[in-house]
């Protein structure tokens, strides 16, 4: 019976004792069974002569199957650049809230040893695109697959925007930011501001305002194909940036337009049969188990 995957990638938290272990333990295992493994580059080192070293992009085209080990900070900056390739990505959690990482990093054998059978199941994140307009042309933009932050350099700082979804005028916010997030970003940052949890199969993003100064600015769902467009005021200051997944900034000057939208790309997670994300919600969140 043909292998369900063929060429493996591994990806990992670099200078992180926990992370090490798990990638030599995972590359001997795999090893083993007779796949081949190719290693990140930003890894291999630690890892000894006996891995063959690639850089993201060489393995995304390579390998069918990506295993990051780490938190969901290390899924997110994989995710963005795989989500590219034609690659199923899995997660070994290193970190302490895993939402995109399943497996567990001391005994992943059993279920990546079922996975690797072909018993799994595959799920589909879309992504967003960011672009920062300036005089009508494009300056940045970049992919994230939990969510775009329009917010000032300094903390605590208000700044003035309107809001467009498919070029009608939503309103005008005066906040300290606003968070668009994707389904799977609504877990992350935008659940901390107050936004809801959209379960992972819905085509929707949220929109939530950061420390809105206006009690009767609510978060709010619009349908994944909207094109979102933020419209800086010219009178803020300069100190402006847009954040993709909390990592890539990107500069932002007054009178700027931000447009975010759904992307092309999606990151195609595979996860171990009889993955629930309610129970992962449970376990996350703290929520209570059955009452009978």
């Amino acid at each position: 019976m043909p292998k369900a995957f063929q060429t493996i990638g591994l990806i990992g938290k670099p200078n992180h004792h926990g992370t090490n272990l798990t990638l030599k333990r995972l590359h001997h295992w795999l090893k083993m069974q007779g796949f081949e493994i190719l290693v990140e580059e930003r890894v291999a080192a630690e890892m000894g002569p006996n891995c063959q070293s690639v850089d993201l992009l060489e393995l995304g085209e390579k390998c069918d199957l990506a295993i990051v080990v780490g938190g969901d900070g290390n899924m997110l900056g994989a995710a963005r650049v795989l989500a590219r390739f034609d690659i199923g990505v899995i997660g070994v959690n290193r970190g302490n809230l895993g939402f995109l990482t399943d497996l567990p990093p001391d005994t992943f054998e059993e279920a990546l040893g079922e996975v690797l059978e072909g018993k799994f199941e595959t799920e589909f994140r879309f992504l967003l695109e960011t672009q920062v307009h300036r005089h009508g042309n494009m300056k940045s933009s970049n992919t994230a697959v939990n969510e775009a932050v329009l917010h000032p350099g300094k903390v605590a700082h208000m700044i003035e925007f309107e809001v467009y979804i498919d070029d009608n005028f939503m309103y005008s916010q005066r906040a300290d930011g606003m968070i668009v997030s994707t389904p799977t970003g609504s877990t992350a940052y935008s659940l901390s501001a107050g936004g809801a949890i959209l379960t992972p199969n819905l085509e929707a993003l949220i929109l939530v305002p950061m420390f809105p100064h206006t009690l009767s600015s609510r978060p709010i769902v619009v349908d994944a194909a909207s094109i979102i467009k933020l419209v800086v005021s010219p009178d803020n200051g300069d100190n402006l940036e847009v954040s993709c997944d909390g990592h890539v900034m990107l500069p932002v000057l007054p009178g700027d337009e931000i447009i975010i939208k759904r992307s092309h790309e999606r990151l195609r997670l595979i996860h171990p049969k009889g993955h629930n994300y309610f129970h992962v919600l449970r376990n996350k969140l703290g929520w209570g188990s059955k009452l009978f």
